[in-house]
């Protein structure tokens, strides 16, 4: 029987190689590690509703959230805000990351934006734009993940990814 006092510890061990553990099969070292990041939590089904009634407006299909989407866009929103910048090949090619994500032959979008403190205002932005307009109104999409990822210590302090697949 183990001592009682080692009980805590092996405890403790045992839950840091679980947590170690779970980054297993994602790239775990990003560029610009050195800003200090938070994921923030969204309300995905929210963000889909709201972009499958602007879908519905120009007569297209609506999303759904898709758990690895979101996983895609986790990753991106915090590697752009580890970065202190956007860009979609932060992290890997777009093509490559759209591959680990189960879209490498569908059709796949993603737009990324900083600085927007909300999803509607982030939403407006991209409606705003065309390139970021396209995407969201690409006929085949179905699924969306969509994350933010703030870095206070940076220019645009919040990060966003919003990824869509056929």
């Amino acid at each position: 029987m183990p001592h009682p006092s080692s009980v805590p510890l092996r405890t403790a061990l045992l839950a840091a190689a679980i947590l170690s553990l779970a980054g297993c099969g994602s790239p775990s070292i990003l560029p610009g590690a050195d800003a200090p990041t938070s994921l923030v939590i969204l309300d995905e089904q929210a963000a889909a509703a709201a972009i499958s009634r602007y879908r519905a407006l120009h007569g297209l299909s609506p999303v759904t959230v898709d758990a690895g989407l979101v996983k895609a866009a986790s990753y991106q929103a915090t590697a752009n805000a580890r970065a202190g910048r956007l860009s979609h090949d932060l992290g890997g090619t777009f093509t490559s990351r759209m591959s680990q994500a189960g879209l490498g032959r569908a059709h796949a979008a993603e737009n990324l934006s900083a600085g927007s403190e909300t999803f509607e205002d982030v939403f407006a932005r991209w409606k705003a734009s065309p390139e970021h307009n396209r995407n969201m109104l690409i006929p085949q999409i179905r699924r969306i993940g969509i994350a933010r990822s703030d870095a206070p210590t940076t220019r645009y302090r919040r990060y966003w990814a919003l990824v869509m697949g056929g």
